[in-house]
């Protein structure tokens, strides 16, 4: 362009959203997976295992700070691999068993019926444009 050679990316963030060359949406479940663990440390003295907080209340920073990060254009990320969605699913597991102080043998299934927390893949099912609805 102009006689300037154009860098050549493997991938680019555009509206928020990391598109890779393949389009596997790897790198933007990733990149997200980090910005919640950044989101989550800030937070932590709020829904840490030690917060005096009620669960009430963390559970309502999680559905409205923490949860939006990681949902945002799951309308188009949705149709990510199962190995994809799980980064984000081992994610919100280990926030709800942090927030909760659970033992370790307490199943993720419990934790997520118990404080009425869909897994990611429910989110994603539930969600309309990705399955047609």
């Amino acid at each position: 362009m102009n006689d300037t050679k154009l860098p050549v990316g493997n991938s680019t963030k555009y509206l928020g959203m990391h598109l890779d060359h393949k389009l596997n949406w790897k790198e933007h479940i990733v990149k997200k997976r980090r910005q919640v663990a950044l989101k989550v440390k800030e937070l932590y003295w709020l829904i840490g295992r030690k917060s005096p907080l009620s669960l009430e209340n963390k559970l309502l920073l999680y559905k409205s700070i923490i949860k939006p990060i990681w949902m945002y254009g799951i309308e188009i990320w949705g149709c990510a691999s199962k190995a994809s969605q799980a980064i984000l699913q081992k994610t919100q597991s280990s926030i709800l068993r942090m927030m909760t102080n659970a033992p370790w043998y307490v199943t993720n299934l419990t934790l997520h019926d118990d404080l009425k927390i869909p897994f990611v893949r429910d989110v994603i099912s539930d969600t309309p444009n990705i399955t047609g609805n």
